[in-house]
């Protein structure tokens, strides 16, 4: 059974995201449809690429993912469906693509939305479906739309590196208010070429070694480690780190609407020694 994967930023609390699914299946009933997640930050682009990216690799070959994240940034003329490896994806054309990928796809394609339509979320997943069904049933990415369509990039959100340190921001709160920084844990051993260092956050707050699991620390004590995905997460053993530190996920909005000093709440320094 072929297997497509669901990530938006439309939230749980209406009847869209299972309208969504039904339009999926109007399309094709055989598809297996797996929710990522519904509860995207609007507009919030480096936390949609990190759940999109990290979940993606953890799918067999051959999977479908649907991304309807800020499907509306323009007025939608096409849609993407990009080849990367043996994965697609579908999605509007806002950017997020490169960022997800952390590059460039494979193979893109942009498939023109009909203008007699109301260009709506269910409209657009249906185009999609049809798409991933199409591709399928053996028709050629290239065969789908536009393969020379010039789509949106965005660079993906990266670390500063200096001689004797990395700084990253925090691109995910997670649902026990750990913090997540994109500093990889290869982009942190490269970087410190063996030398002590030190995690610091909030200007005075200090973490000197990187713990495996919750458990190596004593309840109610902050520690960092490498999560599943890789990157560097910060946490309080049976504690709420992002609340109780001020800690706050990094956006493109807030950094342009707020005062600069806001980002001493969204950036993770490490000092090599």
């Amino acid at each position: 059974m072929p297997v497509l994967t669901l990530t938006s930023d439309i939230g749980t609390k209406d009847f869209l995201v299972g309208a969504v699914k039904g339009q999926i299946l109007q399309v094709n009933e055989g598809i297996n449809i797996i929710d990522i997640s519904h509860d995207l930050t609007p507009f919030n682009y480096p936390q949609a690429a990190y759940v999109c990216r990290n979940a993606i690799r953890n799918f067999p070959e051959n999977s479908f993912h649907m991304v309807l994240m800020n499907l509306f940034h323009t007025r939608p003329e096409y849609l993407l469906v990009a080849r990367y490896g043996s994965q697609y994806i579908g999605m509007a054309d806002n950017g997020l693509i490169s960022m997800i990928l952390e590059g460039l796809p494979d193979e893109v394609v942009g498939i023109p939305l009909d203008r007699t339509q109301n260009r709506n979320t269910l409209y657009c997943a249906r185009v999609l479906a049809q798409a991933f069904t199409d591709l399928l049933s053996g028709v050629k990415l290239s065969k789908l739309g536009d393969s020379g369509y010039p789509i949106q990039v965005k660079n993906a959100l990266k670390p500063l590196l200096g001689n004797n340190y990395i700084e990253g921001q925090i691109i995910f709160v997670d649902h026990f208010e750990n913090v997540i920084v994109n500093i990889t844990r290869e982009e942190f051993e490269e970087q410190r070429k063996g030398r002590s260092f030190k995690i610091v956050f909030k200007r005075d707050e200090v973490i000197d070694k990187i713990s495996e699991t919750y458990a190596d620390v004593n309840e109610g004590e902050k520690l960092a480690l490498f999560n599943s995905a890789g990157y560097l997460e910060i946490g309080i053993n049976k504690g709420n780190a992002a609340g109780l530190f001020g800690l706050q996920g990094y956006s493109e909005k807030s950094q342009a609407q707020f005062m600069q000093t806001r980002l001493y709440y969204q950036t993770v320094r490490i000092l090599f020694e």
